[in-house]
């Protein structure tokens, strides 16, 4: 199995920090955002990892490189410019195969079991659904939240949970989209929604959106605390 970690934003929430930095390489806890995710990948045995980027990425290709340093095999779709969710995916489905595949926001923090998503392969690919998402409790920043779940099947109906930004695709899902076209994720995920064509489940564990300074801040501090207690 195959995962994409999405690392092509611009990050203008995060500025003056993303100026001259790419919002993955931010550190938190003594490591780039990005890095956390490929370790809990590797971990779970996801070792063949695609990463787009767009803003500042050759910084990206420098700090990762092939990925050996990880355990892991690393390829790169560089956009250039940014072509939102969707289309980003759509732009690297070439080197993602034709089976389902992971994908990871990459300016998230979040202890998920990748295992997990492994475990969903062959369950999505021998289903007729196009997607798994994961869901988590709505923070403050999305009190509304995003999708509901009834048992193992995302809703629109309420009550809803925020979506993660971690979730388990078939290719066919993007397939209508242009490569090289920017196109947002929600309105394909409504689509197949809609016709009850998506699973998923809760995460209960850490989960943030690092989408401001303040919440880097925060996960710095949560890390360096956890590895304090780790230590003692």
């Amino acid at each position: 199995m195959r995962a994409m970690i999405l690392a092509a934003g611009r990050g203008e929430r995060m500025r003056p920090l993303t100026d001259h930095t790419p919002k993955p390489l931010l550190l938190a806890g003594g490591k780039p955002l990005i890095v956390w995710h490929i370790e809990r990948l590797v971990a779970a045995g996801i070792t063949d990892l695609v990463i787009n980027h767009a803003h500042l990425g050759m910084q990206i290709e420098q700090a990762l490189g092939d990925g050996a340093q990880f355990g892991a095999r690393i390829q790169y779709s560089d956009e250039g410019t940014a072509l939102e969710t969707a289309g980003g995916i759509a732009f690297a489905l070439h080197l993602l195969g034709e089976e389902p595949f992971a994908v990871v926001n990459g300016d998230i923090y979040c202890d998920y079991d990748f295992s997990h998503l492994t475990a969903r392969t062959n369950e999505l690919a021998s289903s007729t659904d196009m997607a798994h998402l994961v869901l988590v409790d709505n923070p403050e920043h999305n009190p509304k939240g995003d999708f509901g779940l009834r048992g193992q099947c995302v809703t629109d109906v309420a009550p809803k949970f925020t979506f993660s930004g971690i979730g388990l695709y078939k290719p066919a899902l993007f397939s209508g989209i242009a490569g090289g076209s920017k196109a947002p994720l929600a309105p394909l995920l409504r689509e197949q929604i809609a016709l009850n064509k998506v699973s998923g489940e809760h995460h209960r564990g850490v989960w943030m959106d690092i989408g401001t300074p303040q919440r880097l801040d925060e996960l710095d501090k949560l890390l360096h605390a956890s590895q304090n207690a780790d230590h003692v």
